[in-house]
């Protein structure tokens, strides 16, 4: 996994070195109550402020980069802003904590990254059918080039077109605040949740924020019993489908009237610029850098488009460039557009910008060039920028070193690995280059179970104590249920270290215990070991590798950098 300094920042909140600075932005700029006033803020700070600004009352997630910044400023901050606030246990919990606030009508707000509205999508298009009742939004932070992203580079952007579910893309933090409050105000007028979709450049983006009132929440809910609006089931969901459909075409209305969707013209041009969220602020450099005049249509609202405004923008060029990030979805629609609008119109996209990785100065300059004829030389451009130098190392004094390192002492050469999400997953790069899979949370057991069925293969699987109560209980429970055996290294660091230190079901003397859980699913070969003790740790291993059932070793040992900051 390859982790920048900028999502090194979201971990290292704590940092004994930056922690005044923090709390001073938290208390002085995010609470403040002086209206007018500007503060810099990052994306994620400004998506907190604009919250609090909206009168939120419930917020839920689960912690993932680049969202992580939301859930741990709301975590210090809530008693004081007066609003309830839970780390759940992932992020399809999470959503349904929220859409039971929500059905009991209090502002709810819920954030994740991308990855966790997979997880969470199984009752968000459900909600989508019936609809909110106190109005809800929806964060979810992108991470195109996958800073912090090892799955996959995912678009959030293509769950508009399956749930239909509106999507609001800021481009900067004063925008992040802005259309927080402006996905409440849609959500509470139409009864629909409503996506707030950031990227890893627009969450930890800085800038100035101006400030405006905080509403006081309304925190005492009631759920008020209506089987029509919140029972799915048909033929009523049937119903409940055609009026989403109407919903989303009288947001489409509002969409065409909408500030955020903005529209420049040049009488001297007829090359054009469709562009949205970060992606509109490298085209304004750009244009900057290469001293051109060139009428931009920057779309707020991704879903649903204004349609119109698209069309009426098109109608007069000839050639038009979509700049947007991943896969072209405003170009596809452009296109559609275009049939009607503008047949003639030539429409520059994927052609010239990759669908693979973030969006860049330097790529987004001899685009612009290209399609107006203008030649730039890019090895003399100012746009280069200096390659990111990338940390993969555990941090000194982590745990995981003693634990990888005594795994591949004792294990047998044709053992099949296992890797999973978390601080962890650097077990599959140098030093050790120890995993054979790794794809999504709890699957380290899941996919551990099926290579064991079907090529009887020894099987070792990784999770951490955070991603174990996420997704890995189901995967034991079928593991021991249809008698495989792997072995299952539970690292437990008493934390959810690699997203800053968040809180998770085990932590602290209260905690839920893991063997407790493990032991309730059945498992018999289970032992808790300090993997500092190599001795012990290794004794255990060869133990449990000629198991023919499920073994668990949970390998529990506090965060070094957890212990760096409850030390002061």
């Amino acid at each position: 996994m390859l982790i920048n300094r900028e999502t090194l920042r979201s971990r290292l909140l704590w940092n004994k070195n930056r922690i005044s600075c923090i709390i001073s932005i938290y208390m002085e700029g995010i609470l403040s109550d002086k209206l007018e006033k500007k503060v810099i803020l990052l994306g994620n700070e400004a998506i907190v402020r604009g919250a609090l600004e909206a009168g939120v009352a419930f917020i839920s997630t689960y912690p993932g980069t680049p969202s992580s910044e939301i859930g741990n400023i709301f975590y210090r901050i809530s008693k004081e802003a007066g609003v309830y606030f839970e780390f759940s246990t992932n992020e399809k919990v999470a959503l349904e904590a929220g859409i039971g606030a929500s059905f009991s009508n209090l502002k709810t707000l819920v954030a994740m990254k991308s990855f966790g509205l997979n997880v969470a999508l199984d009752s968000l298009l459900p909600l989508a059918y019936a609809g909110t009742k106190g109005p809800m939004v929806i964060i979810v932070a992108d991470d195109p080039n996958c800073w912090s992203s090892a799955q996959s580079e995912e678009n959030s952007r293509a769950f508009a077109y399956l749930s239909h579910i509106p999507i609001l893309e800021p481009s900067d933090p004063q925008e992040c605040k802005d259309f927080t409050k402006l996905g409440f105000e849609i959500s509470e007028k139409f009864k629909i949740p409503v996506i707030v979709r950031t990227t890893t450049r627009v969450a930890h983006q800085s800038s100035l924020v101006k400030l405006e009132e905080i509403v006081k929440p309304e925190n005492k809910g009631e759920f008020v019993k209506d089987q029509k609006r919140f029972v799915t089931m048909p033929p009523r969901v049937m119903e409940m489908k055609g009026e989403l459909l109407d919903k989303i075409e009288k947001i489409r209305e509002a969409s065409e009237k909408s500030k955020i969707n903005i529209g420049s013209s040049s009488e001297k041009s007829k090359v054009g610029i469709v562009t949205s969220g970060i992606s509109y602020l490298y085209v304004m450099e750009a244009l900057k850098e290469l001293g051109l005049d060139l009428p931009v249509l920057k779309l707020g609202f991704f879903y649903p488009l204004p349609e119109e405004k698209i069309k009426r923008f098109i109608k007069g060029l000839k050639r038009v460039l979509i700049v947007e990030e991943l896969e072209p979805y405003l170009e596809n629609e452009v296109e559609r557009l275009a049939k009607t609008a503008n047949c003639k119109l030539e429409i520059v996209g994927k052609e010239l910008l990759s669908q693979i990785g973030e969006m860049k100065p330097e790529f987004v300059a001899p685009a612009i060039a290209k399609v107006v004829g203008k030649k730039v030389k890019i090895s003399d451009s100012k746009f280069l920028i200096p390659k990111m130098k990338h940390l993969a190392r555990f941090c000194p004094g982590c745990p995981y070193w003693s634990v990888f390192a005594s795994v591949k002492k004792v294990a047998p050469e044709n053992t099949v690995f296992g890797g999973d999400i978390g601080c962890y997953m650097l077990g599959s790069v140098s030093p050790h280059n120890l995993y054979d899979y790794l794809f999504s949370m709890g699957s380290s057991i899941g996919i551990a179970h099926g290579v064991n069925k079907s090529a009887k293969s020894k099987v070792i699987a990784f999770i951490g104590d955070s991603t174990f109560f996420h997704a890995g209980i189901p995967a034991l429970i079928n593991t021991v249920f249809n008698k495989s055996n792997p072995l299952i290294i539970v690292l437990d660091n008493q934390t959810t270290a690699m997203t800053g230190h968040q809180l998770n079901p085990g932590m602290g003397e209260d905690g839920i215990k893991i063997e407790n859980i493990v032991s309730a699913c059945g498992v018999k070969n289970l032992k808790v070991i300090d993997p500092v003790n190599t001795k012990e740790f290794e004794e255990g291993l060869r133990e449990f590798l000629d198991k023919e059932e499920v073994s668990v070793i949970i390998a529990r040992h506090k965060c070094a950098l957890l212990v760096k900051k409850q030390q002061g």
